[in-house]
């Protein structure tokens, strides 16, 4: 089993489009191998894979690699991913299986408050993260702070290099972009991101006003939407 780092948190028939999509996705990872695989989804939402077969061992390290496993134990310095919950004056709040604290002074992402921040950098409730989980250092014994990872910042900071985009929550990638194609902007965007599995990033062309796409796709979306502007 898989305990996979994105969450269906979506209800009734939203809920059931998000499984089907899921169902999709995982099947493309590992429709190859010999293996029989459950598409499911834990008491905290989390997405559950059980796999059995000849190949289930690399069926589970694809879908490791694909979107992250939530873990029953954290060692010091290695990477996890966990799903950004909430934010305050403190830090990030992350749901890695249990709640992970990223204080303010360790996020790494520039000048401002984790509010600012998250408005800066279009970042939409449970959007997966890498984190590096402090805890004690084994050689010295000393505490440290667990802090986003440096390819999470690198990523994050190029978003704000790009030509502009749209975040998004509660969709699908697909109902994304027939969201945008029903809005009539199908031609003012580059591609749809995926970042979960109900989380999107909408990539904007550079003549495209994010916060005017943002403006003509929400009324279509009941999702949490921020732009990304460079």
């Amino acid at each position: 089993m898989v305990v996979l780092a994105t969450k269906v948190y979506v209800q009734g028939e939203a809920r059931e489009r998000s499984l089907d999509a899921l169902r999709s996705l995982v099947g493309n990872e590992i429709e190859d191998l010999d293996v029989e695989y459950t598409v499911g989804v834990r008491h905290d939402d989390f997405a559950v894979v059980t796999i059995e077969g000849e190949d289930e061992v690399i069926a589970r390290n694809l879908l490791r690699e694909e979107f992250g496993e939530i873990t029953p134990d954290f060692e010091a310095g290695e990477t996890y991913v966990g799903t950004l919950e909430g934010w305050d004056d403190e830090g990030f709040l992350l749901d890695a299986g249990e709640e992970i604290r990223v204080p303010a002074s360790e996020l790494g992402l520039g000048q401002g408050t984790p509010v600012q921040i998250v408005e800066r950098f279009g970042l939409v409730q449970h959007m997966p993260l890498e984190f590096v989980y402090g805890g004690e250092d084994p050689e010295t014994g000393e505490e440290r702070s667990t802090r986003l990872a440096d390819a999470e910042r690198d990523r994050l900071y190029d978003w704000t290099r790009g030509a502009g985009r749209v975040n998004v929550n509660s969709a699908t990638r697909g109902e994304v972009r027939a969201t945008v194609n029903r809005a009539g902007h199908a031609r003012d965007i580059v591609t749809v991101e995926r970042l979960g599995l109900l989380e999107q990033s909408i990539v904007c062309k550079d003549e495209t006003d994010p916060p005017g796409l943002l403006a003509a796709i929400g009324d279509y979306l009941p999702a949490e939407i921020r732009c990304v502007i460079p």
